[in-house]
């Protein structure tokens, strides 16, 4: 009874600990504010892909680090900060996104020249020092470690998570953003269909529904804005899903990591947000990808997993496009494709185990 009072309720971690975690994710969310939501996720992909460096390091020198601990020190670069209260993107990713859905409405003047799109939707922009907008991201970096954490607790099953609840948590304070600051949840469809990307190609400007006057916030905006302008048509997405999935399979296959490909995708992301045109958007296929392979190999060898993480791939790739159809590309703020598109697949890996129709649940 003594260790129950000692502990937080349901998630089962010490009030210290937990306190701890609380101030961080405060500071972590501001970060990702002041840095801008694209750019702290690049952060993510550095740390990880150092966690899981060192991870393979320690795998392959075995008993010569046993003074650190075994995967001690990998755990805590990729755990507790890459996916954890420093650049995690419940919390600096989230924090960030809240932010330009926060400056979207209190400030459209901020708008950069170029950008076609609603300003809340800009998750490149960094908003440096302005106190108020960080103090959203604090806010908001909270609100996605308080998710994660009961997420975690609450949806598991025999000791396996139903789905990844970073993911679940940052596109639920994404959606959160928009009920806040009030935008629409899901928007209203300018195409013949909620799925219909054709006035984007047709470049149609939003127009005010009552007769009167776009708002100012809307205007110059787009009508429909896809996700990735490079990156929505079917067949295009397919053949990147395909493609990632593999690469993302055969890093596991060869290197015993499921996250060294995310990181790798999600470092990729630079040159997206340095202005580089066209770059395929992937940590979703490559993770997906690699998960698939983890989850045939046991039961069907190398190269039928490879196989199978293309499959993979392509399902998760094809899973985002269909979610930004549904709940980006109306409304005026970012909600994420990638983590909608790694909860819901994560969602039937994780079903399929439990069920006994899958040897394992990946990462789960």
């Amino acid at each position: 009874m003594y260790d129950i009072i000692l502990q937080v309720p349901v998630i089962g971690m010490p009030w210290e600990d937990f306190a701890l975690l609380f101030i961080t994710a405060l500071a972590g969310g501001a970060f990702g504010a002041a840095i801008g939501a694209l750019p702290a996720f690049i952060f993510t992909g550095f740390v990880v892909f150092l966690g899981e460096g060192l991870a393979i390091l320690q795998r392959e020198v075995g008993g010569a680090v046993a003074e650190i601990g075994q995967g001690e020190l990998a755990a805590g670069v990729t755990g507790v900060i890459g996916f954890g209260a420093i650049t995690g993107p419940h919390i600096a990713f989230a924090g960030g996104v809240a932010a330009s859905a926060y400056a979207g409405k209190k400030y459209p003047e901020m708008e950069p020249d170029g950008w076609d799109y609603h300003f809340g939707k800009n998750i490149l922009y960094a908003f440096g020092t302005k106190p108020d907008i960080l103090a959203v991201g604090a806010i908001f970096g909270v609100l996605g470690m308080f998710i994660n954490q009961f997420a975690a607790a609450i949806l598991a099953v025999g000791g396996t998570g139903i789905t990844d609840s970073i993911a679940l948590s940052v596109f639920t304070t994404a959606f959160i953003a928009r009920v806040v600051f009030g935008y629409p949840l899901v928007g209203k469809a300018a195409g013949s269909s909620i799925l219909d990307m054709s006035p984007f190609e047709r470049e149609e400007p939003r127009m005010a529904t009552d007769g009167g006057e776009v708002p100012l916030e809307h205007e110059g905006r787009l009508a429909t804005e896809p996700w990735l302008p490079h990156q929505y048509k079917w067949g295009g997405v397919a053949t990147i899903g395909l493609i990632g999935g593999i690469l993302g399979g055969y890093i596991w296959i060869q290197t015993g990591s499921i996250f060294l490909g995310y990181a790798i995708s999600a470092i990729s992301l630079l040159f997206l947000n340095l202005g580089v045109e066209k770059i395929p958007v992937t940590h979703h296929i490559t993770l997906i990808g690699a998960v698939g392979a983890v989850v045939v190999a046991p039961v069907a060898g190398s190269v039928v997993a490879l196989l199978a993480a293309g499959v993979f791939g392509v399902v998760s790739g094809l899973l985002g496009e269909v979610t930004q159809r549904l709940f980006y590309s109306h409304s005026g703020t970012h909600v994420d494709p990638p983590a909608m598109a790694i909860a819901i697949a994560m969602f039937f890996i994780a079903v399929l185990s439990i069920a006994g129709v899958l040897p394992n649940a990946g990462y789960l």
